[in-house]
Order: structure tokens, then sequence, then C-alpha cells
């Protein structure tokens, strides 16, 4: 687990990228096992995926009715581009970001090494986090995330 605690109830950006900037989303279904698995690791209880998926459950809708037992953290807003992400954060305790950040980017690096048939890591070292201390820079944080795939269809939009 990264060294260091975040503070409760406080706000953080998350983000992380492919490692040498590599696309880590390369289909649909790896952006939406993404999103599925950013309501699973919001539990402070282990999960398997692949139980679910022997059963037949396989959709986001299927991965959700799991009920988290205690949430690690909430999610305020996130942005998923080709190959990084975003995420605004506030984490219930000193360790929920760490422990759902390491369940989320060991989940999806699993999945998309066996889908890919590759091994290796697929991030850039360990997420990067800023600590939100402003309101104004909460402000121009949640634009910026949710803006920030325009640049895939309009790159010159600003």
């Amino acid at each position: 687990m990264r060294k260091g605690s975040f503070a409760p109830g406080e706000y953080y950006h998350i983000y992380n990228r492919g490692t040498e900037k590599r696309k880590i989303f390369m289909r649909a279904a790896d952006y939406e096992r993404f999103l599925s698995l950013l309501y699973l690791s919001n539990n402070s209880d282990p999960f398997h995926i692949d139980i679910m998926s022997q059963r037949g459950e396989t959709s986001l809708e299927d991965y959700t009715r799991v009920t988290p037992r205690k949430k690690l953290l909430d999610i305020g807003a996130f942005c998923l581009m080709p190959n990084h992400f975003h995420l605004l954060v506030r984490g219930c305790d000193e360790t929920g970001i760490s422990r759902f950040m390491q369940k989320l980017s060991t989940a999806y690096t699993m999945y998309f090494n066996k889908r890919n048939e590759r091994s290796g890591s697929l991030f850039q070292g360990v997420f990067k986090s800023i600590h939100v201390t402003e309101d104004s820079y909460l402000r121009y944080l949640i634009s910026y995330i949710h803006l920030n795939p325009i640049k895939l269809i309009e790159p010159n939009w600003k």
C-alpha cells in the first residue's frame, strides 16, 4: 500500500496513466470493466469478480447488484481516457483511498493482461494524488475532469 495517509473527509484528485503512455482502454468492454471495478473496489470486504462471471453475471448491472458493506470512499467525478484516468474522491478514513486504489489497479491490470495476453505493469507507477485544499481548485477540477474527453473529439476546443 502507498506510504502516508489521506485525511478522512478531504477531496483528492487521483490519476494515473498507462506505462509508456500506452492505452489502458482498448475496447468498450475495457471501459465497462473499469466502471464496474470503480463500484466493486469501493468495499472494505474482498470481492472476486471471476465468481460472478462463472455464474454468468457479467454486465455492469449484474455487478452493481453487489452492495458494499462499508464504502472506502466517495467518488465525486471521474474521467476515463484511452491512456489515463482521473478520479475526484473523498476518503472515508485514512486508508480508504489507498485500499481502493490497490484493489482497483490490481483487478483492472489482471483483467487487462489476461484479455490482451500480456504480463507486467499496466500503469506508470503508483497512482498520483493531489490534495484539494481550496474550493476554487475543487470547482476547477470538477470542470477539468468532465471536460477532459472533449479533447478526443475536438483537440483545439479551448
